[in-house]
């Protein structure tokens, strides 16, 4: 039994999908659309880059969600992997809007328009320089909540990502971080700053839900045709009528991945397809468990190697 996972931002790279855009039409296609779409050429600045705009978090979730999205597309024409027996739909963070978009919840349109103004809402919650985002390596979520907690006079600082047994990313302001980088260094913990303009997920980030809270209340919800799992609460979404809500919760909610795939292995799945640039998840997974199998599809080479069992 399998499941589908799409990557969130960090996992772009200029020339993602350029021979997939090359070969096929249905690439082309979406590609084109998603440039009339946004009113300028998303296409070009994934395929040519400059590296700088590709990276802008305006640009990176649309254009991540345009790879994700057009490689499910074309795996579901061209009959490589039958992805309706998929158990399970699930997303890190910006892919849950893939997820979504693949289940024919969200149109590729709305999909496309309404991630442009979440990057551009989530760049600018916090002025530039003012906040950040830290890796934490090797430590397991308790003692970190403990450390935060137990210095919350002193600073604050969130879980953003609970991504895997040893690997989690911690939000808050540049000077917060900083106090907590010397708790971690106290008792010896690793830490990575990461190349982030921004406190993702976590309280700082009330500017971006308030102007997405507009926009999601605007969206034209179907009915889910796979069954898709929340960030917000690690587990499947029950019913189609909680979906804007969660996706209000999870702009500053923790990203519970770890969760999430756990979830899904107990409900019976031993198989998953990552669909996007890179392979950021399926090295998560196998953190998580290393019985389980996982696959990475982003180029011509991974189409034609990937096997699936039901």
């Amino acid at each position: 039994m399998f499941s589908v996972i799409f990557p969130g931002q960090g996992s772009q790279i200029v020339g993602m999908g350029k021979d997939l855009h090359s070969k096929y039409n249905i690439i082309k296609k979406l590609f084109k659309e998603a440039d009339e779409i946004l009113g300028f050429s998303i296409s070009n600045i994934i395929l040519e880059g400059p590296k700088e705009k590709l990276d802008l978090t305006e640009n990176t979730q649309p254009a991540i969600f345009l790879l994700g999205y057009s490689l499910f597309n074309l795996l579901k024409k061209e009959n490589f992997i039958d992805l309706n027996k998929a158990k399970f739909f699930a997303g890190h963070s910006l892919g849950e809007y893939t997820a979504l978009a693949s289940a024919e919840v969200l149109s590729f349109s709305e999909t496309l328009k309404i991630l442009k103004v979440r990057g551009n809402a989530m760049q600018n919650s916090v002025p530039k320089g003012e906040g950040g985002m830290v890796a934490v390596l090797g430590s397991d979520i308790k003692k970190i909540e403990d450390i935060i907690n137990n210095n919350s006079k002193l600073y604050e600082c969130f879980i953003a990502n609970d991504n895997s047994d040893g690997q989690i990313v911690v939000s808050g302001k540049t000077n917060d971080l900083d106090k907590f980088i010397l708790d971690l260094k106290k008792n010896s913990i690793k830490n990575i700053k990461l190349p982030v303009s921004a406190p993702f997920h976590c309280k700082l980030m009330r500017k971006a839900t308030e102007v997405m809270k507009i926009e999601i209340e605007k969206l034209n919800i179907q009915e889910p045709k796979n069954i898709l799992i929340s960030n917000v609460t690690g587990k499947k979404i029950e019913n189609s009528s909680e979906i804007k809500d969660l996706l209000i919760k999870q702009i500053e909610s923790r990203v519970r991945w770890r969760e999430s795939v756990k979830y899904m292995i107990d409900n019976g799945v031993n198989n998953f397809v990552e669909i996007g640039p890179g392979k950021v998840l399926s090295g998560l997974i196998k953190r998580i468990d290393r019985n389980v199998k996982v696959s990475a599809i982003n180029n011509e080479e991974d189409i034609s190697v990937v096997k699936i069992n039901d």
